[in-house]
């Protein structure tokens, strides 16, 4: 079994993770996980916290030589905005709608909201893409390969090939990601890209943000992951949960997911040929079990609840009507999710890749 712990707050000394289950005889290093920590810290719309962050990592335990030991892995990735926030305390009285900040507030007895915005954030989200790195070096081994782009940031679309060849082609999905990666805001289609950012510089300006769809792929999957025979079994049901454990993720679908919705059954299904189907509308799993075809995940971001113009709230201690919290925040940070997304994906897949496989080393 697969399986890890983050810990760690936003402003504390750093991040850290312990990845248990890691089989032994993976080769992984410390310099391309620290390429992996870049792409989720980068992007057009990001504040001013990603270019304090170096996210140097240190891999503490389960590697030796280069490979992976079969024990826990232990990875840590310090805070430098920690020095600037070493002995202050700075409460949050006015919870920030959206946020976790007031529900997290009551559940854990705080007189104010400081702690659980410090876990809650999503720095913790470094942490979950250095475990993620583990992950895909193990998917590697057997040809898989998780990669992803977006779709749309607010109200603009990106024009991409049709949905079903996104689904389906392997060298569409590959040709896809290799665009995004080329962009600021991890979008194929770099002409949608400087539209984008337009509309994140509006809403800069406005003190507002913006979120947006992405989407994953899991190419090279063979027939098998998962199982039916029990509902936390089901491998889009624990893809569902991974991404949308995401902070700020709203929303999850598969293949043609709500759209299936709207078509008769003669449609909406994938006829069963050999050795490739002519459709992918199911998204690669069928019956919570992988089919051999594309994994194919779509998912919504809602926009960053931290606002520079802020809306309405209370002061948690004096209950009177006042405006809610501001801090330093993102304005958009759809594309550093998708790269979570991706790591999440490859946990959850990895997992299943042992489970059905087995196995100490590989």
């Amino acid at each position: 079994m697969l399986r890890f712990l983050t810990a760690g707050e936003s402003h504390g000394w750093g991040i850290a993770a312990v990845l248990d289950g890691m089989p032994a005889g993976v080769d992984v290093s410390e310099e391309e996980l620290s390429a992996e920590l870049f792409r989720r810290r980068k992007g057009y719309g990001r504040g001013a916290r990603a270019n304090i962050e170096d996210d140097r990592v240190l891999i503490a335990s389960g590697v030796i030589k280069g490979k992976t030991m079969g024990a826990p892995i232990c990875v840590i990735i310090p805070n430098n905005d920690y020095e600037n926030w070493k002995g202050k305390y700075v409460p949050i009285l006015a919870p920030r709608p959206g946020h976790a900040d007031f529900a997290g507030m009551v559940k854990y007895g705080f007189d104010d909201c400081r702690p659980v915005a410090e876990r809650a954030s999503a720095r913790e989200t470094a942490a979950r893409v250095a475990c993620g790195y583990f992950a895909k070096k193990l998917l590697e081994k057997e040809n898989i390969k998780v990669v992803s782009w977006v779709v749309r940031i607010g109200s603009i679309s990106a024009e991409l090939p049709p949905l079903d060849e996104r689904m389906s082609k392997k060298e569409v999905s590959e040709r896809l990601f290799e665009l995004a990666e080329c962009s600021e805001l991890r979008c194929p289609d770099l002409e949608a890209t400087e539209r984008m950012k337009k509309l994140i510089d509006e809403a800069r300006e406005r003190g507002d943000t913006l979120g947006g769809i992405f989407e994953v792929a899991v190419i090279g999957v063979p027939v098998g992951l998962g199982s039916y025979v029990q509902w936390d079994r089901k491998l889009d049901a624990r893809l569902a949960a991974a991404v949308m454990s995401i902070q700020g993720i709203k929303g999850v679908e598969f293949g043609m997911g709500f759209g299936l919705s709207e078509m008769v059954g003669s449609e909406a299904h994938d006829p069963v040929t050999l050795p490739k189907r002519p459709s992918n509308r199911a998204g690669g799993i069928e019956g919570g079990v992988s089919n051999g075809e594309i994994i194919f995940i779509r998912a919504a971001m809602k926009p960053i609840p931290t606002l520079q113009l802020p809306l309405q709230s209370v002061d948690v201690r004096t209950k009177e009507e006042r405006s809610a919290h501001v801090e330093r925040s993102d304005v958009c940070a759809v594309g550093s999710a998708a790269v979570v997304a991706e790591s999440m994906v490859a946990l959850v897949m990895a997992d299943a890749l042992l489970e059905m496989r087995g196995g100490d080393r590989w």
